[in-house]
């Protein structure tokens, strides 16, 4: 599929998805939603991918946030249809069975922000800054900020960045929760595709089974969710990467793990 919007790039077991909007800072328009969209499809159903980077073309955002310029023109239903696209986006890309990196290079505002907590997890660069800053313009964040802030950083914090419209740097960001690492601007980069890497050459029925237990299990209580983990514990001994990973212990060699989704 050609792309307008996105670069769209696999390199071995990595797929990078790149917002390539920097004129625009990245801006999300629904355009490059439904492009995102697309990629996101691609790498469910490819074989070939272990990992994923998104991250936002140029060094002064990630993703900036929505494009007003569009969304000010849209009807109510119009709106409803943006917030509601936007919506199942993440959803896919938060339930994609690889790990998914935000290398937030930049500006990460608004959907920006959401996009990057739809991943499952944040690195990002000295310079960044991140804010749902949605009700300066007389709105709310409509890809599920509200409710992923919250779960992110806690009630209070989302409850400051989204009524005031306030914006964070990096380090705030990750002394509150939202980010895990910060590096500085040139190094970004190299440091996701070492994570990411380095989680595409684990076992890939492991890998899902640990998204889909915290995902899943977040919100349950307790009693519920512990007996999920039994099951997907389980399910690894199904695999091969199971036999492969202990026998390359008691070896003391690097495991080879081969296994797909499906075997």
């Amino acid at each position: 599929m050609a792309y307008e919007t996105i670069l769209f790039e696999t390199e071995g077991p990595l797929a990078t998805i790149t917002v390539n909007r920097p004129k625009a800072l990245n801006a999300l328009s629904p355009l490059v939603v439904g492009e995102i969209a697309a990629a996101v499809a691609a790498i469910r159903d490819s074989d070939q991918v272990r990992a994923v980077i998104l991250t936002g073309a140029g060094d002064k955002a990630f993703i900036a946030g929505a494009d007003i310029a569009a969304m000010s023109q849209m009807t109510p239903l119009e709106g409803r249809f943006f917030s509601r696209q936007g919506q199942d986006v993440l959803f896919a890309l938060e339930n994609l069975p690889q790990p998914v990196i935000a290398a937030v290079n930049g500006f990460a505002l608004g959907g920006g922000c959401e996009i990057a907590m739809a991943c499952d997890f944040i690195y990002a660069a000295d310079n960044a800054k991140f804010g749902q800053p949605e009700i300066n313009l007389g709105i709310i964040p409509g890809f599920g900020g509200t409710q992923r802030l919250s779960r992110r950083v806690g009630k209070g914090w989302a409850m400051e960045l989204c009524l005031t419209g306030g914006i964070i740097s990096a380090e705030e960001a990750k002394a509150i929760g939202l980010v895990n690492r910060v590096f500085p601007a040139a190094e970004l980069m190299a440091a996701a595709k070492k994570a990411a890497l380095g989680m595409a050459a684990k076992g890939r029925v492991a890998t899902r089974a640990v998204k889909e237990l915290i995902n899943g299990g977040f919100d349950m209580a307790l009693e519920r969710a512990i007996p999920m983990e039994s099951e997907h514990f389980a399910t690894c001994f199904a695999s091969p990467d199971q036999a492969e990973g202990m026998k390359a212990f008691l070896e003391k060699r690097k495991p080879n793990f081969v296994g797909g989704l499906n075997k």
